[in-house]
């Protein structure tokens, strides 16, 4: 098996697409006509992807529980590999990224920040792990 892609349950595909966009500088792959699903490219194989709430909620047996900005980030994260975390880190601030912690230099040498996205989910800014 292989990754195919991550799927984030997000309140409107669109603007969260547009906040990934100039957050993270992905570069945008598609969004169905009818809003209930898009994807980014990631620079790999795998597809970051982002389906409606109401969606998923009306075809999940049980739903889903959406994070919220509020509460603890889900037990989650999306990674993405950058040269350089702060600069990445400010980039997704000024576009509207929550602050979790600030870039922090790990005792295994990699560089870490984290945000959390417009829809409260977790994002994980770090280095290449060497």
């Amino acid at each position: 098996m292989k990754l195919g892609y991550t799927l984030l349950y997000v309140t409107d595909v669109k603007r969260s697409v547009e906040f990934w966009e100039r957050a993270f500088g992905l570069e945008r792959k598609f969004i169905d006509d009818g809003g209930q699903y898009g994807e980014l490219q990631t620079g790999g194989d795998a597809h970051l992807g982002f389906v409606a709430q109401k969606y998923i909620r009306d075809t999940l047996p049980g739903g889903i529980r959406a994070p919220q900005n509020d509460e603890a980030p889900p037990a989650f994260e999306v990674a993405l590999i950058t040269p350089d975390p702060a600069v990445a880190f400010e980039r997704a601030v000024k576009a509207g990224a929550h602050k979790v912690m600030a870039p922090t230099k790990k005792p295994w040498g990699q560089t870490v920040a984290y945000v959390r996205d417009c829809d409260g989910n977790l994002v994980e800014l770090c280095t290449p792990m060497g």
